[in-house]
């Protein structure tokens, strides 16, 4: 009587019990739960006219679109595996992710198709092109296929082992790897979140999030398991955030830091009028107090950071609140929320562990890298056994972050372990000076990197962003630092840019702001 784990249970209830509900938003055109499930098993069938079989993989390029939610029920349900992929890479990027995985199918959207017809030559294992929207020339039409052919298709036996999904990492420092991603792994990440993120019928997700980024954190799911309606945005922007979130009237999104200060820093008009009490969940990176702070006492927005990568599902911690958090102030309690937190209930294991794999005492100062191991931890590294057994070493997943534990269980990261600058001796959290220098009322973003330095061996470098009609000469920024910052913690150079280097997903690519230094000009 065991139900294999897998989030295709969540599509077979909610196709039950929500059949009438509105499930889509995308723009002018809305599909109820009857009528997206409808398109998902017409695709099913046409891709299995198509020839694709068990565990074969289907590519998709896409921003955040009805064609590419779909995706992530009508390729699982076949039992092949849906290849997401960051449609803000280079030709040469697709041509890569495309042939290490074995897509036989390639899904474009109309902005992507001449990328893709660039580097037909590069990948000769594809059998077919599907436009997923506007026709041409050598593509299959999405639309037509999913018009044209019958909702009725063969429904193999799907393990909860089987992958579900292979998701490429962003490869900064190397070839992207292909996380695999298991029916069970997703399964728990989407009961876990919900735990801990309660979500209902009534509930309104807008897709700021790109769904290809882990699988939107599994919100691609999540938000049908319970029944929710998706409003999707293909590219964000604050005032298509700002309007979608009145227009539609969103309870929840999800937003990388970055995405975060955007919305903050939105013209006055647009924040004075947002509707309050909107949820937020926040990852990808550590979000700063003061961004979480401006968020939700301006906003009236509530914030909840998550941790993981895209190896874990991608949640590994959350910082839940407690009651005793209530009696601090707004600033105090921005300071909780820009902590990691603690495991979700479904989530497995974790610890933060020194050089010989102790586990670091919970003092909030002593630094160790987070390891983890459970039930959301990928199946390894595609075609990569190497890089698995590295990332598994010690039977724990090595992330690479390096955090404090506080004594209250709440870890805090402090940097990327290849992060941390060494200066004179001493450990510099980038993210501790970062979040000093978000307070400035000038600031808008800011990124802190360790150069060479002749006496210190390296020294912290602060490359900042100033917010518009913001003013702070270098000078200013080194007096403000310097009066909340230990001394040897101060930015031994400032400067300031136009902006900062970030991944498709809002990640500050810091090893350019290292390896470019010398282009950044002062301005």
């Amino acid at each position: 009587m065991e139900t294999p784990l897998t989030p295709l249970e969540f599509a077979r209830r909610s196709r039950r019990l929500y059949a009438n509900r509105e499930a889509v938003v995308d723009g002018e055109v809305r599909f109820s739960y009857l009528q997206f499930f409808d398109r998902c098993d017409r695709w099913s069938a046409a891709l299995q006219a198509l020839g694709v079989r068990r565990q074969d993989r289907v590519a998709h390029i896409a921003p955040n679109m009805t064609a590419q939610l779909e995706s992530f029920y009508a390729v699982p349900q076949i039992g092949a595996v849906v290849v997401p992929v960051n449609f803000r890479l280079t030709a040469a990027d697709f041509a890569y992710i495309i042939g290490h995985s074995g897509a036989r199918v390639v899904c474009a959207h109309a902005d992507y198709l001449d990328a893709v017809d660039s580097i037909r030559e590069s990948i000769p294992g594809v059998e077919h092109f599907v436009a997923l929207e506007g026709t041409r020339a050598g593509w299959l039409d999405y639309e037509s296929l999913v018009a044209s052919t019958s909702p009725v298709f063969e429904r193999p036996e799907i393990a909860e082992g089987d992958l579900i999904s292979i998701n490429y990492t962003s490869g900064t420092t190397s070839k992207p790897k292909g996380v695999m991603i298991t029916h069970r792994n997703a399964y728990m990440n989407v009961v876990g979140t919900l735990v801990h993120l309660p979500m209902t019928v009534a509930d309104r997700y807008l897709w700021t999030l790109p769904m290809f980024h882990a699988n939107g954190w599994t919100f691609v799911w999540t938000v049908t398991a319970v029944g929710g309606t998706h409003v999707c945005l293909r590219k964000v922007d604050p005032a298509a955030v700002y309007n979608l979130v009145a227009r539609e009237a969103v309870t929840m999104l999800c937003a990388a830091p970055t995405v975060l200060i955007g919305i903050a820093n939105a013209p006055e008009e647009m924040r004075k009028h947002a509707p309050r009490g909107v949820r937020v969940v926040t990852a990808g990176a550590p979000p700063a107090a003061a961004t979480i702070e401006r968020v939700e006492e301006e906003l009236g927005w509530v914030i909840t950071q998550a941790y993981g990568m895209t190896e874990t599902s991608p949640f590994i911690t959350i910082c839940e609140p407690r009651p005793e958090h209530t009696a601090k102030s707004v600033r105090e309690r921005a300071a909780v929320k820009a902590c990691q937190g603690v495991e979700l209930i479904t989530s497995g294991e974790l610890q933060v562990v020194d050089e010989e794999g102790k586990e670091v005492p919970h003092d909030g100062e002593t630094l160790g890298e987070i390891v983890v191991r459970g039930n959301v931890v990928m199946k390894g590294y595609y075609n990569d056994p190497d890089a698995t057994a590295q990332a598994f070493r010690g039977g724990w997943m090595h992330t690479g972050d390096a955090a404090v534990v506080h004594p209250d269980g709440y870890a805090e990261i402090r940097d990327r372990m290849k992060d941390i600058i060494i200066s004179g001796g001493e450990n510099i959290s980038s993210v501790e000076v970062e979040g000093i220098l978000l307070r400035h009322p000038a600031v808008q973003e800011v990124a802190v990197v360790g150069l060479p330095h002749e006496k210190w061996g390296e020294a912290p470098c602060a490359f900042v962003v100033l917010r518009t009609g913001g003013h702070a000469s270098e000078g200013d920024l080194r007096e403000f630092a310097r009066a909340h910052l230990a001394h040897f913690k101060v930015p031994q150079e400032f400067r300031i840019i136009e902006e900062l280097p970030k991944t498709a997903t809002g990640k500050i690519q810091k090893f350019v702001l290292r390896g470019k230094k010398s282009a950044i000009s002062r301005q």
